[in-house]
């Protein structure tokens, strides 16, 4: 199963980087190939999302249930969709200075072999992509600095 891990340290609070993640009916506003979300049910601790991704002519409709422990995880699990699994996990660790170390890991396995080899060359750039999405849209919402941020709840 292919996986990508990827460690920051960014100059935003735990909670702040924690909302951008959490929010997932936002994501359609900045996360490239996210075309549109549907958020089910949303608690303090979860909720259940559609997600439509698309690039191109392709479109693929994915729906998982996303654990929610704040300001510290994000963990996502594949329900259904195109994939044999997904799952996700984002931690927040608050740094001595106020910023943040922003872990992010993704597992994942295709159902069509051949297509697991083809996506496999471009999967590894397409996620650190998205990761730097979140990292824009950070700066976007908070500024380029943690000592004039402001959480968004």
């Amino acid at each position: 199963m292919p996986s990508i891990r990827e460690t920051r340290t960014l100059p935003y609070s735990a909670e702040q980087l924690f909302d951008i993640v959490a929010d997932v009916g936002k994501y359609p506003e900045f996360l490239p190939w996210v075309v549109a979300t549907r958020v089910r049910d949303n608690t303090e601790t979860g909720l259940t999302a559609d997600m439509l991704v698309g690039f191109k002519a392709l479109r693929e409709k994915f729906t998982s249930k996303v654990e929610k422990e704040r300001p510290n995880m994000v963990r996502v699990h594949y329900i259904d969709g195109p994939l044999r699994d997904l799952d996700n996990l984002w931690t927040f660790t608050p740094t001595e200075d106020g910023g943040c170390e922003l872990f992010f890991s993704v597992d994942f396995s295709f159902k069509n072999m051949m297509f697991e080899a083809l996506a496999g060359q471009y999967i590894d750039r397409a996620f650190r992509k998205m990761v730097a999405a979140f990292e824009t849209r950070a700066e976007e919402l908070y500024g380029s600095s943690n000592s004039s941020a402001q959480s968004v709840a």
